[in-house]
């Protein structure tokens, strides 16, 4: 899977550095000062580096989770994001890290202990529980057989009783948590938009049937997941797919088993958009109706508004309105 990897000389020795080398050992190791020198040049072609991407060990300098807006959470005050990677296994056409990256290849950080030294920190400082999201840059279960990310937090985050933790996937990857004990403060969020959709631009990502069917082995293991539709996507029989998904969810999850729901529209800066437009130039979502608004690309508030609306009407029908969020800024018919 991983033929080359890259490493900061500074972390050659470290005991994770070490335990991937083990289990690559085909891989060439090519050392590095630092991992921007291999992240960061411009000139790096995404898309094809997607198709076979190195990995980069690297050791994480300071902000190790950074707080975000109260009104992207799932009922919390507290909020903050923790990355212990950069980039996805996944090739989502709507993924704002092709336009934030200029490589594709995956950045492991192997501090966890520093992660979770500022974890620890905030949790004691907050009066409130404290939610800590990852797989904003990357997924949190995809390529757990590499980071072993989660062997290491759910043990940490079953003592921090005033602490949550989110682990947002597409992936199906949960051996990991069914061999642990179920933890009530972690969270495994599950990503979905309709089967038809996620044929065409999630490329990689396991089936919806796949996802329901992990989502079904961890609540009867008493894991409490959440369910995120995000990005919603236009499209035509847009009320009809997005109907039959919920069912599809609603008729193998117990609506008691599901933490909370969030919705959010596509968005995107920008910049970002401009990028990825010139590298998938013939990508039919690209020609949407989109508008700028601010930095950043959405739909246009009409129709953003509308397609939401029926995604929590539809949802109506399955649970109360107090398990579902929205993730941006416009008035819904969650009030």
């Amino acid at each position: 899977m991983i033929e080359i990897i890259y490493f900061e000389e500074s972390i050659s020795e470290h005991p994770r550095t070490l335990g991937i080398f083990e289990r690559f050992p085909q891989a060439a190791r090519v050392p590095c000062s630092n991992y921007q020198e291999v992240f960061n040049p411009n000139g790096q072609n995404f898309r094809i580096q997607k198709k076979k991407p190195s990995l980069i060990l690297a050791q994480k300098e300071g902000n190790f989770s950074l707080p975000i807006p109260e009104s992207y959470g799932v009922g919390g005050k507290t909020n903050y994001y923790f990355s212990h990677m950069l980039n996805c296994l996944y090739d989502c056409r709507y993924c704002f890290l092709q336009g934030m990256y200029s490589s594709a290849n995956y950045v492991l950080f192997v501090n966890y202990e520093d992660f979770l030294k500022d974890i620890v920190q905030k949790t004691s400082e907050s009066p409130e529980p404290a939610w800590f999201f990852s797989g904003y840059d990357c997924d949190s279960l995809a390529l757990d057989s590499i980071s072993q990310f989660s062997s290491f937090f759910l043990p940490h985050f079953s003592k921090l009783s005033n602490s949550y933790l989110e682990l947002r996937t597409k992936s199906v990857n949960i051996k990991p948590l069914l061999k642990s004990k179920a933890v009530p403060n972690i969270i495994t969020a599950f990503s979905f938009t309709p089967q038809e959709i996620s044929e065409q631009i999630e490329k990689g990502v396991p089936s919806v049937d796949s996802r329901i069917e992990a989502m079904k082995k961890l609540t009867s293991h008493g894991w409490p997941i959440g369910l995120r539709i995000d990005p919603i996507i236009d499209c035509s029989n847009f009320t009809d797919r997005y109907s039959n998904l919920f069912q599809n969810i609603f008729s193998n999850i117990s609506e008691e088993q599901i933490h909370s729901i969030s919705l959010g529209a596509f968005r995107m800066p920008s910049t970002f958009f401009k990028k990825i437009e010139k590298l998938y130039p013939e990508e039919k979502l690209f020609a949407g109706p989109f508008q700028k608004q601010g930095n950043s690309i959405s739909y246009k508030k009409e129709l953003e508004r509308e397609r939401k609306d029926t995604c929590i009407n539809l949802l109506k029908k399955y649970t109360s309105v107090q398990k579902i969020f929205s993730c941006d800024i416009f008035e819904s018919a969650i009030n």
